[in-house]
C-alpha cells in the first residue's frame, strides 16, 4: 500500500461522499412531482428506480475498485474505447455535468429564503453563500471533505427521520385511493422523474483513487448509498401521498408543507436547514470528482497541463477546482440572467449524464472479466442506460457538441503531427 493510498480516505468517509452524490436536491421536490404524476401509485415507481439502479451503482463500483483513477469513467472509456472517446467522457462530466450547479444553488437559496422569510430576489446571493463553503473544504483535500460531508450526511439523515416520524401519525390510509389515477403512464412519469434523484455513481469512480482499500470500502460505500437514500424516498413518498394526498399538496415546496403539517412551527425550520445541508452536501460530493477529474484530463492533455497538479493519489486539485469554481459561476450567472428558470439546466445535466452512463456501460462490458457478476450488470444496464438515451434524444445537442469539440481536438492534433513530419521531413532533405 502506497504512502497516500495508507492516508487516504475510509469507509465511513467514502461512503458519505457517495450517499451525498444519491440523496441529493430531488429529495426537496421530487415527492410532490411523483405524486402528482401517479398519485399512490408515485410509491411504486420509487421501488421500480431503486431496482434498476442495482445494475448501474454495482457497475460502476466493480469498475472503481478493480480500476482506481482519477479520471473515473473517461479513463474506464479510454482502456475500452479510445482517447477521442474519453475526452468526450471528460468533457460531458466536466463541462455538462457542470450544469447542475445552478439548480443546487438557486433551488437551495430558494428553500432558505422561503424558510427565512426574505426576499425571493436575494435567493441567488444565499445560494452563493453555499456554494462558497465546499470549494474552501476540498481545498483542503478530499480527506477533509470526506469528515465534513460525513457530519452532512449524518444530520441530514437525522432531518429526513424527524419528519417522517412527525409526519407518519397523520397519515391516512384512504388518501392511497384511488391508487393508479393517471394510469401507468403516469407511474412512467414518475419513473422519469425519480431518474434524477438516483444518478450520482459516477461520482465515486473520481474519488475511487482516494480510499485506502478501494476493493473492500467501494462496494460497502455504494451498498449504503442505495439502501439509504432508497429507504429515505420511499419513506418519504409514503407519507407525503399518506399526508398531503395524490397531488403532493400541490406546492412547490412540498417538504416544507409536509413538515408544517406534521410538526407546526419547528417543522419548516428544520426543512429549511434540510435545504441548505442538501446543497451543501452535494456540492462537497461532486466537487471532489471535479477537482479529481479536471487534473487527470489536464494530464492526459485534454485540458491546459498547468491544471495537472493534485491529480495523483493523494494529492489537492486546487487549480482544477478553481476552474470549476469558474464554469459554476458562468452556470448561475446564465441561470440568473435567463430568470431562474431550472429546466434548461436540469435537460443539459441529465442528457450528458445519460451519454456518460451510456459510454461507461459500453466499456465496462469490453473490460470486466467476462460472466462475472459485475459483466452481468453491465449488460443490464448498458442497455438500460441506451433507453434513458433515447428517451432523451431531444435534449442532447450539448452533449453533441461536448463530443464534437473532442473530435476536433483529436483532428488538430492529428494536423499538428503531420505539420511537424512535413517539417522535419523537409529540413531533414534540404540537410
Amino acid at each position: 500500500m502506497t504512502r497516500e493510498r495508507a492516508h487516504g480516505i475510509g469507509v465511513l468517509q467514502g461512503t458519505a461522499l457517495y450517499v451525498a452524490a444519491i440523496l441529493g436536491s430531488g429529495l426537496l421536490v421530487l415527492p410532490g412531482l411523483a405524486a402528482r404524476a401517479a398519485g399512490p401509485a408515485s410509491v411504486l415507481a420509487v421501488c421500480a428506480v431503486i431496482l434498476l439502479a442495482v445494475p448501474l451503482a454495482g457497475t460502476f463500483a466493480a469498475l472503481a475498485s478493480r480500476y482506481p483513477d482519477p479520471g473515473g469513467v473517461a479513463n474506464y472509456v479510454r482502456r475500452a474505447i479510445g482517447p477521442t472517446a474519453a475526452r468526450a467522457t471528460g468533457y460531458w462530466f466536466y463541462f455538462g455535468v457542470a450544469a447542475g450547479f445552478p439548480v443546487l444553488v438557486l433551488l437551495g437559496g430558494d428553500y432558505v429564503t422561503a424558510i427565512a422569510g426574505i426576499a425571493p430576489s436575494a435567493a441567488p446571493v444565499v445560494g452563493l453563500a453555499i456554494l462558497i463553503p465546499p470549494f474552501a473544504i476540498n481545498m483542503l483535500g478530499v480527506r477533509t471533505a470526506g469528515w465534513v460531508q460525513f457530519v452532512l450526511t449524518g444530520t441530514l439523515t437525522a432531518i429526513v427521520v424527524f419528519v417522517v416520524a412527525a409526519a407518519v401519525r397523520a397519515v391516512e390510509p384512504a388518501r392511497f385511493a384511488p391508487f393508479l389515477p393517471h394510469g401507468w403512464a403516469g407511474v412512467g412519469t414518475a419513473i422519469s422523474l425519480f431518474v434524477w434523484a438516483f444518478a450520482g455513481w459516477e461520482v465515486g469512480t473520481h474519488i475511487s483513487g482516494e480510499f485506502r482499500d478501494p476493493r473492500r470500502a467501494i462496494p460497502i460505500a455504494t451498498a449504503i448509498a442505495l439502501a439509504i437514500p432508497g429507504a429515505a424516498y420511499v419513506l418519504l413518498q409514503i407519507v407525503t401521498v399518506g399526508v398531503l394526498g395524490g397531488t403532493g399538496g400541490g406546492g412547490t415546496v412540498p417538504l416544507v408543507t409536509l413538515a408544517a403539517d406534521a410538526a407546526p412551527g419547528v417543522g419548516p425550520v428544520v426543512v429549511g436547514a434540510a435545504a441548505g445541508i442538501v446543497s451543501l452536501g452535494v456540492l462537497n460530493s461532486y466537487l471532489a470528482a471535479f477537482g479529481k477529474l479536471g487534473a487527470s484530463l489536464a494530464v492526459a492533455r485534454d485540458l491546459p497541463h498547468v491544471l495537472a497538479p493534485g491529480a495523483e493519489a493523494g494529492g489537492v486539485p486546487r487549480r482544477a477546482l478553481l476552474l470549476t469554481f469558474c464554469i459554476a459561476l458562468a452556470y448561475i450567472a446564465a441561470a440568473v440572467a435567463t430568470g431562474g428558470d431550472l429546466q434548461t439546466f436540469i435537460l443539459i445535466h441529465t442528457g450528458n449524464m445519460v451519454s456518460i452512463y451510456t459510454a461507461g456501460m459500453i466499456a465496462a462490458l469490453r473490460i470486466l472479466p467476462r460472466r462475472t457478476p459485475g459483466w452481468y450488470m453491465a449488460l443490464v444496464a448498458a442497455v438500460l442506460s441506451i433507453a434513458l438515451l433515447v428517451l432523451n434524444i431531444a435534449h442532447l445537442a450539448p452533449a453533441i457538441i461536448l463530443a464534437l469539440a473532442a473530435v476536433g481536438v483529436t483532428l488538430w492534433r492529428r494536423w499538428r503531427r503531420r505539420h511537424r513530419t512535413r517539417r522535419a521531413e523537409a529540413a531533414h532533405s534540404l540537410s
